[in-house]
C-alpha cells in the first residue's frame, strides 16, 4: 500500500469516527461499524489505531486547529491589529464550523474517556500561545498598549469561543445578528480598547 493510500484510508476513518461519534456516542459505535463506514476493514481500523479512543484522538489532532493557525500568524498578519484580529476570528470561525461535530464530541464525551479533555483542551491551550506571542510582538512594536498579553489573548479566545458556542447549536440565541456582524463589531471594540 502506498503511503497516499495509507493516508487516504486513515482519513477515511478518522472521518467516519466523527460522524459516527457525534450522531451516536462514542459507546453506541463499534471499531467494525467505523471501519464499515469508511469502506474498510476492522483489521485496518486497528492496524492504523489500534483502538477506538486512539481513532478518536487522532481524529482531533488531525482536523482541529493549531496547524492552520500557525500558518496564518507566520503567513498573513500584517500587524495591524484590527485587521489581524478580523482575519484571526474569521479563520476560527472557519475551522470550528467545519469541526462542529468534533466539538460536539468533546462536548459530550468528556467526562466518559480517560485523557480526552487533556487532549481536547491541547490546541485551545496552543492557540492562546501563538496569540500571547503575537500580543506581545504588537507591544514591542508599540501598535498595543502595554498590559497582560496572556489575559488580552485569553480574553479574545473566549470571545471568540463564546460566539462559537452560541451557534453550535442550528440557529443559536441571537439569530438576528450574522456571524460576520458580530465580529466585526466585536474585533472593533478589542482593537479600540488595545490601541495605543
Amino acid at each position: 500500500m502506498s503511503s497516499q493510500d495509507k493516508a487516504s484510508s486513515s482519513d477515511r476513518l478518522l472521518l467516519a469516527a466523527i460522524d459516527l461519534v457525534s450522531e451516536r456516542g462514542y459507546n453506541g459505535v463499534t471499531t467494525q461499524e467505523i471501519a464499515t463506514a469508511a469502506g474498510l476493514s476492522e483489521k485496518t481500523l486497528f492496524r492504523h489505531f489500534g483502538s477506538k479512543q486512539n481513532l478518536l484522538e487522532a481524529a482531533f489532532d488531525r482536523f482541529h486547529y493549531t496547524e492552520e493557525m500557525k500558518k496564518l500568524f507566520s503567513e498573513k498578519l500584517t500587524f495591524d491589529l484590527h485587521a489581524d484580529l478580523l482575519l484571526i476570528s474569521r479563520m476560527y470561525h472557519g475551522i470550528m464550523n467545519r469541526n462542529r461535530k468534533m466539538i460536539m464530541i468533546s462536548i459530550k464525551e468528556e467526562g466518559s474517556l480517560p485523557g480526552f479533555r487533556e487532549r481536547t483542551q491541547k490546541h485551545p491551550q496552543q492557540l492562546m500561545e501563538i496569540l500571547t506571542h503575537y500580543f506581545t510582538d504588537m507591544a514591542e512594536k508599540g501598535k498595543l498598549l502595554p498590559t497582560n498579553p496572556k489575559l488580552q489573548a485569553f480574553t479574545f479566545l473566549m470571545l471568540n469561543f463564546g460566539i462559537f458556542m452560541n451557534n453550535l447549536e442550528a440557529e443559536g440565541n441571537f439569530p438576528d445578528m450574522t456571524l460576520e456582524e458580530v465580529l466585526q463589531e466585536s474585533v472593533a471594540i478589542f482593537a479600540r480598547a488595545l490601541a495605543p
